[in-house]
């Protein structure tokens, strides 16, 4: 598959968009083929971006090319394999099955792109919550996500065009 400028091309080496190189960091499992929940694999495929989450008092942004919307505090993203609602978006003051908060104290969801690996119609257990999001360090690893530097992230998201992929090799 031939990458166009507007295409985000991540590698284990860094990433690259519209001319320019990013660091950043991928799964803890590497870059493949998912096993399931928990594998710490980032998923290798191309991919759309469903949308942006941000925390409003963190972050002002706005793209728009992508569905942007503030988080709140009862927003949480469902990682049950048994949950009817697995790997989506829940508005709920209390869940209970497994999932994340995307309203966190750390600031790795202030900002996150939705990867739409295994969403919207997912298959319980092949693997939820896949995010662009901020890195806690550079080259940290992460749970299956990509992480960024937030600049770096900001850029990327504000410059994704409706022709625009991620593509992870």
């Amino acid at each position: 598959m031939i990458a166009g400028f507007d295409d985000l091309v991540v590698t284990k080496w860094g990433a690259r968009f519209q001319g320019r190189r990013f660091c950043c960091a991928v799964g803890r499992g590497g870059i493949g083929v998912k096993q399931g929940e928990g594998d710490g694999i980032t998923p290798l495929g191309t991919y759309r971006l469903g949308g942006v989450g941000y925390r409003s008092d963190r972050v002002s942004f706005d793209a728009p090319a992508l569905d942007c919307w503030p988080i709140n505090l009862v927003d949480v993203w469902s990682d049950d394999p048994r949950d009817p609602q697995y790997n989506q978006e829940i508005r709920a003051r209390s869940h209970r099955f497994s999932h994340e908060k995307l309203r966190r104290a750390d600031p790795l969801y202030d900002i996150f792109a939705i990867v739409d690996y295994n969403w919207p119609d997912a298959e319980a257990g092949a693997g939820s919550a896949i995010f662009l999001h901020k890195w806690r360090k550079p080259r940290h690893p992460t749970e299956g996500c990509i992480a960024f530097d937030e600049l770096d992230l900001v850029e990327i998201l504000s410059g994704w065009t409706e022709r625009s992929r991620l593509i992870i090799r």
